[in-house]
């Protein structure tokens, strides 16, 4: 390496890093007469000069489509001159580039010949994500953090088993290299001599907050200046440090990512961490200005200064957070943990009045159920607010950790089921099918907010492990029980009388099976279907399987995998119970197909299911007829 590329990327002893370069803001910016490139060969031919203006015109492009479609617009704000500096610098496929959480990759696509990201997030248009079906560019379709720099490495690692040259290259945000298998991953290839792992850390100091934790302190003194060369924490580990550089700035990019390959491929060094500062947001003034998250992701919006859509002021997520509250409000053992996501899981108002009883562990899903763990042993009554589907990430910690040593500890599932938009990555149905293996464990899934209210200090009340799970978006109309049973609330149908199908609702589905049962009954009055909320789905009760086994059929529907779930251990213990002389009702379990579903409106995605209304409906008929 040149004398002059190490000051472009070494660190100063004296003064602080100036901030991240400011790009032009807003979409008044003129249209740039650089058009977008076909793909990456393209992008390589242009002058440097042309770079600029290509930069004002993928902001303009991002700000146009997601102002039409939504989406994750703020990260992707900030890596535009990033993402054109790593495609002139690497010569993606072959060295692949792979993008942690990959709501920042929209640029990345549009230089990879989806200029214009069509149809953004609607089902058969573009993925929100990396996508292998759309691209070879497109190597890692896995949102959930953290992963990148392992594949990466074991890219890299294939790559010199082959014989092949050229590097592996991960982009891997500040945020999520507060995830465990990040720094493992870390550790890990700071052993291996010759690897030629480039790890681009794309510091705009938050996740959807911002990030915390000791390293956030280490990233925060090397922007400041304050550490001296070589005493970094990756140095220290035996990886090639370089940086921090401004990742706004065309030029100080170009150098850094030349000087990252120059690095990467000595035979002696392991790999290489390339530190660049971003801003969330970045040349959009109204995202730059949102403290709140930078308009991480966003609804639709007006470009002449309206602000992005917001969701109704009753979500499931806000009446989450206003039960919360009132329960730390009720009983101060109670304290709210989360990763990385404070404010997407309804958890900010308790935050606001209670900040020393919520607790941030960064994007550590495993860390915050072992945290909590920890909490209950020592006397307090933990909750822990997580999206749905990153609950999977922690299977290990739910069942042996807590289950194992019965801690009192409640775990709050925020996008449970088909969530739409994100696709295969964020749907969250796999909790329901792991939380039916966990022994001892409590699971309630609540028709409306009103059961939402009631389910949370039950939960916190019930000894051992607890799960409260709700779907994305508004609240449903409440659903009144026409009697309350041991066995659960009835909806529909007469309880007390021969039962000719017995419908057991998990869930927020329940206004659907509501409306099936009465379509039933409008067509088929003589037939009397008797719909069931167990309120409490886990564990299954003896009054549930005594009512169930008197019917003259099952049908359990849920928003999960029907192979595996409620519906599933339902028919299991009812299996158990059938004789030759009473073989039991007939159990038909309506849930989500044991495959990955693609990016679509949710709506759209259960009627495929046929978890809408006519597929309830038509199940009801196939078993009275």
């Amino acid at each position: 390496m040149s004398t002059t590329e190490q000051r472009a990327v070494a660190p100063s002893r004296r003064r602080p890093h100036p901030a991240p370069s400011r790009p032009a803001a807003d979409s008044t910016v003129p249209p740039s007469e650089v058009p977008i490139p076909a793909d990456p060969e393209a992008l390589r031919a242009l002058d440097a000069e042309q770079l600029p203006g290509l930069a004002r015109t993928l902001r303009r492009r991002l700000l146009e489509i997601c102002a039409v479609s939504g989406g994750h617009l703020g990260p992707n704000l900030g890596v535009v001159e990033l993402t054109l500096a790593l495609h002139r610098e690497f010569r993606s496929p072959a060295e692949p580039i792979v993008f942690d959480t990959g709501h920042q990759a929209y640029v990345h696509k549009m230089l990879t010949g989806r200029a214009d990201l069509e149809g953004l997030r609607r089902a058969g248009g573009t993925s929100g994500y990396p996508d292998r079906g759309e691209s070879e560019h497109d190597l890692v379709e896995n949102s959930h953090a953290s992963g990148s720099i392992a594949w990466a490495h074991g890219l890299d690692r294939a790559h010199r088993l082959a014989g092949e040259q050229g590097v592996s290259v991960a982009v891997i945000g500040d945020g999520a290299l507060t995830g465990g298998v990040g720094l493992e991953a870390l550790n890990e290839l700071a052993a291996d001599r010759g690897s030629r792992t480039v790890v681009v850390l794309n510091d705009n100091t938050r996740s959807y907050a911002p990030t915390v934790g000791g390293l956030a302190r280490h990233l925060a003194a090397l922007r400041a200046g304050e550490v001296l060369p070589g005493l970094d924490v990756f140095t220290q580990l035996g990886l090639t440090y370089l940086g921090p550089v401004d990742g706004h700035d065309l030029t100080a990019l170009a150098a850094a990512t030349a000087a990252a390959r120059e690095a990467a491929e000595d035979p002696g060094s392991a790999g290489v961490v390339l530190h660049v500062l971003t801003r969330k947001g970045a040349g959009f003034a109204r995202a730059e200005a949102d403290a709140v998250d930078h308009w991480h992701a966003t609804g639709p919006f007006s470009l002449e200064g309206e602000e992005a859509t917001k969701p109704a002021a009753r979500t499931w997520s806000a009446r989450l957070g206003a039960a919360v509250l009132d329960a730390a409000r009720a009983d101060e053992r109670v304290v709210a943990l989360s990763a990385a996501m404070i404010d997407p899981v309804g958890l900010t108002p308790m935050q606001q009045e209670m900040p020393e009883r919520v607790l941030d562990v960064g994007i550590a899903e495993q860390l915050a159920l072992d945290t909590a763990a920890g909490l209950s042993a020592g006397g307090r009554l933990p909750l822990v607010a997580l999206y749905a589907t990153f609950l999977n990430r922690a299977h290990d910690q739910l069942l042996l950790d807590l289950a194992l040593h019965g801690e009192d500890v409640t775990i709050t599932l925020d996008r449970a089921g088909i969530t739409g938009d994100d696709g295969p990555s964020h749907h969250g149905i796999w909790d329901l099918a792991l939380a039916a293996q966990v022994p001892g464990l409590s699971l309630w899934a609540p028709r409306d907010a009103a059961r939402l209210d009631a389910a949370v200090p039950a939960a916190l009340a019930t000894a051992g492990p607890s799960i409260v799970r709700f779907p994305k978006g508004a609240c449903p109309e409440e659903l009144p029980a026409l009697a309350q049973l041991p066995a659960g609330d009835v909806l529909h149908g007469e309880a007390e009388a021969p039962i000719d199908v017995l419908l057991v609702s998990v869930g927020a589905l329940a206004d659907r099976a509501l409306a099936a049962a009465r379509e039933i009954a409008a067509s088929r009055p003589a037939a009397n279907v008797v719909v069931l909320d167990p309120v409490r789905a886990l564990p299954l009760g003896e009054e549930l399987l005594d009512l169930a086994a008197g019917a003259r059929a099952v049908l359990t529907l849920e928003d999960g995998l029907a192979e595996r779930g409620i519906g599933a251990a339902l028919a299991l213990r009812l299996g158990r119970r059938a004789t030759p002389a009473t073989p039991g009702p007939v159990v038909h379990c309506l849930g989500v197909d044991l495959e990955f579903l693609a990016h679509g409106k949710r709506d759209a995605i259960l009627a495929d299911q046929g978890l809408d209304v006519p597929g309830i409906a038509a199940a009801l008929e196939e078993l009275l007829g």
